[in-house]
């Protein structure tokens, strides 16, 4: 991977994180050990007058068994910041974490082998096989790596997400909302430590995609699970636990306990 490598800390690095919807103070660091976080994270796109800082100096984490959204107006590097995180792109500087695992220490393979076993994903686009029913769609990660999973957790992910009539059904067969819920499923399946969530009701109607959001939330709530999501949409926000807000690469803000009429007001002032 091309990322500039600093120090490894001896230990896994502690991140910026406030219990209100204040900027966040320097130096106000949370005592657990995050799920995912970046340490002044960098991604630098050109150079010289055509310079864009996509993130510049992130330093944030994502708290286990947490429901965390990332907001920003367009440009403001919330999606670069998840693919970074989740390993999908390398940063220019600074480092990520998922738990104690310094990403930019993994080769290709191994960072390929982590990604399927320690990370999930949930899509705008799905991102299903057309050729495979949902059943073999929410298992494909595993059976990719030789392995069957755990079935008990699979038939409760299934029932969870409100799948168990429809498992022999192609995608073609299937609604929007339903191969959304596989999507879920599929990110569930392999008790991943962390999903990453981007614009997942984007292709949605406002009814399905706060099912798709109720079933993310019961995962949380229900499964254990972490979830970070990518949103610009209020309303989506407000399922989680707590939204971090960026622009122009830097973060900017966050709120806990957010509500839709909250994190509305919060974005009405990126432009002040």
């Amino acid at each position: 991977m091309s990322l500039v490598d600093p120090p490894v800390p001896q230990t896994s690095p502690t991140f910026a994180a406030s219990s209100s919807s204040s900027p966040i103070a320097p130096g106000n660091v949370s005592t657990a050990t995050p799920a995912a976080g970046a340490v002044d994270a960098a991604k630098i796109y050109g150079s010289g007058d055509s310079e864009v800082r996509a993130l510049d100096g992130v330093t944030v984490g994502f708290e286990a068994a947490h429901f965390s959204a990332i907001m920003g107006p367009s440009g403001s590097g919330k999606s670069t910041l998840m693919h970074c995180l989740a390993g999908l792109d390398a940063l220019t500087s600074g480092a990520v974490y998922i738990g104690d695992t310094y990403l930019a220490k993994l080769n290709d393979r191994q960072l390929t082998e982590f990604r399927r076993t320690e990370v999930g994903f949930i899509f705008q686009a799905y991102n299903l096989i057309p050729t495979l029913n949902a059943y073999e769609n929410i298992t494909l990660p595993l059976l990719l790596g030789g392995q069957k999973g755990d079935q008990a957790w699979i038939d409760r992910v299934v029932e969870t997400v409100g799948l168990r009539n429809r498992l022999k059904h192609r995608p073609s067969e299937l609604s929007g909302g339903q191969q959304q819920r596989v999507a879920v499923a599929r990110a569930l399946a392999s008790k991943p430590r962390i999903i990453f969530a981007d614009e997942p009701t984007g292709n949605l109607d406002s009814r399905t995609g706060a099912e798709i959001l109720d079933f993310m939330r019961r995962a949380v709530n229900e499964l254990g699970q972490t979830i970070v999501m990518v949103t610009h949409d209020p309303q989506a926000a407000s399922y989680a636990d707590r939204v971090v807000f960026l622009a122009d690469g830097k973060i900017v803000d966050e709120m806990q306990e957010p509500t839709a009429e909250s994190v509305l007001d919060r974005m009405k002032r990126f432009g002040d």
